[in-house]
């Protein structure tokens, strides 16, 4: 299929680290990202959409300063990745309890003032996107078919909540923001850059 042959990675490799694996729950905002549901009830994200939106997030992403993107993980299984993405493209991260005032109080040791967040999942990551919120940040956000949207400018559609899922969202997402810089290729990343290692959950 010429669709799939265009895709950043083959679509076994979306597949085989569960990406388009989503929820038993569906919200309505989700409906234009599902592309089937299983019989187990599962509902499964649209691949092709996953990856344009991955493209999609890169060059947003690099409208801003990387010192100014903030990358926030409360999920266990993407605090890694989350961080790993920040130190490859030169962002700030955030991971593991996400200290309230953090983006609105001045006074707090943990205060920064990014120009932009990175949530690993709304749900999770809500205080953050609180705040991001009240102080008019532009939100991207990895979301699942469980997610609501009302406040995601970019919404990348993927599982959000599998090990395997983040690590090669985020590895992506960092192989992606850099090529746009001219920064690497998909070779050098991939010699550079070991998935598995980023699947590592500490």
């Amino acid at each position: 299929m010429s669709e799939e042959a265009s895709l950043l990675l083959p679509f076994e490799t979306y597949e085989e680290n569960a990406v388009n694996i989503g929820t038993q729950q569906k919200s309505a905002d989700m409906a234009r990202f599902i592309d089937t549901v299983r019989d187990d009830g599962l509902y499964l994200l649209d691949v092709n959409m996953t990856d344009s939106r991955i493209r999609t997030t890169a060059e947003f992403l690099n409208k801003f300063e990387a010192p100014r993107i903030m990358v926030v993980s409360a999920r266990q299984y993407g605090q890694r990745p989350a961080r790993k993405f920040a130190e490859a493209v030169g962002a700030h991260s955030a991971v593991g309890r996400f200290i309230p005032g953090s983006l609105t109080n001045p006074a707090l040791r943990s205060y920064v003032e990014p120009d932009i967040l990175f949530v690993t999942d709304p749900a999770a990551d809500q205080q953050a996107l609180k705040e991001a919120v009240n102080t008019g940040l532009p939100v991207v956000g990895i979301v699942d078919a469980n997610n609501n949207l009302r406040n995601v400018d970019i919404a990348v559609p993927a599982n959000n909540k599998g090990r395997r899922s983040l690590a090669l969202v985020y590895w992506l997402l960092a192989r992606e923001v850099l090529k746009v810089r001219g920064e690497t290729t998909d070779e050098d990343w991939a010699a550079a850059q070991d998935v598995e290692e980023w699947q590592s959950t500490f």
